[in-house]
């Protein structure tokens, strides 16, 4: 049976997940509050299925997204260690049974997992669900001061991290070189695969698989990373979606802003997306010759 998310599904969807009433989210524009995307994302497994442990289980608990007891995520040790970014993610273990599950299970519990956090506004914080205090410093990016919310390398790897105990750096230059990827809390690693960029725009998106990551330049250096939705994404002009978190300049196919922060967004031919891609890495191996893009 086949799951389709629609736009006000995924606002539920997201905000049923989040331990917080929309008065903890901080200031908000009227874009977020009326915006309603035109996307969508169809599953091949039932929710419960790809994530029903981060549903209802520890794994999806806010208060376990940093190994630091919530209770201290506002400490002057964080302040002095972590500075503005706050309190780091965890080290989630790896999911048990993971080596069971085939492929296409695995890159849909990727955006099935990233879709919790549609929504989360664009900040410098490792985890998106920690709402700094009002002395905190800020770096002045996203939408109001001191809101909960994250950014775009923060959030991909974190719901790597939290979907299956995957691990790689948040530091977006260092995270768009790295191939060697831990597993778990340990120290016990496997190769991702870089898949180099195709000229053409038909070509890119035959190569890209669901939940790829597609790491994008500016000025000669990349500064943003995207998650591909692939197959699974329904757009009304057909054109397919990444979801990442970035800033409020993206419209959608009906030329509405779509808010920053975690959302939903088309990858168009003419979208500094397609053009300033560098390359694109894939966490997730197996089958690539023989699948539906």
């Amino acid at each position: 049976m086949k799951t389709l998310l629609t736009a006000s599904l995924l606002a539920v969807f997201s905000l049923s997940n989040a331990a917080f009433s929309q008065d903890d989210e901080g200031p908000s524009s009227g874009i977020r509050e009326s915006y309603k995307s035109p996307y969508s994302v169809e599953f091949s497994y039932p929710l419960d299925d790809l994530i029903g442990d981060i549903i209802s289980g520890v794994r999806g608990s806010v208060y376990e997204e940093s190994s630091l007891p919530h209770d201290r995520w506002d400490s002057h040790y964080v302040r002095t260690k972590y500075g503005a970014w706050g309190p780091p993610a965890r080290h989630y273990p790896l999911l048990r049974g993971l080596s069971e599950k085939n492929i296409e299970w695995k890159r849909e519990r990727v955006i099935a997992v990233g879709l919790r956090y549609i929504g989360r506004p664009y900040q410098h914080h490792h985890i998106p669900d920690w709402t700094p205090p009002e002395y905190w410093p800020w770096l002045k990016v996203g939408e109001g001061r001191n809101t909960r919310g994250i950014d775009c390398s923060n959030f991909s790897s974190f719901i790597y991290n939290q979907a299956f105990g995957y691990r790689f750096s948040s530091d977006i230059k260092a995270q768009a070189e790295q191939l060697e990827i831990r597993a778990g809390e340990g120290d016990e690693t496997f190769q991702a695969m870089e898949i180099k960029r195709p000229a053409n725009y038909e070509d890119f998106k035959k190569e890209l698989r669901t939940g790829d990551l597609l790491y994008i330049k500016s000025r000669g250096e990349v500064v943003h990373v995207i998650i591909w939705v692939g197959k699974i994404g329904r757009s009304p002009d057909g054109v397919p979606l990444v979801l990442d978190s970035t800033g409020g300049n993206h419209k959608d196919c009906n030329g509405k802003l779509i808010p920053n922060g975690v959302q939903l967004r088309p990858f168009t031919e003419d979208s500094w997306y397609f053009k300033g891609t560098s390359h694109a890495k894939r966490v997730i191996l197996g089958g690539e010759r023989n699948e539906d893009h």
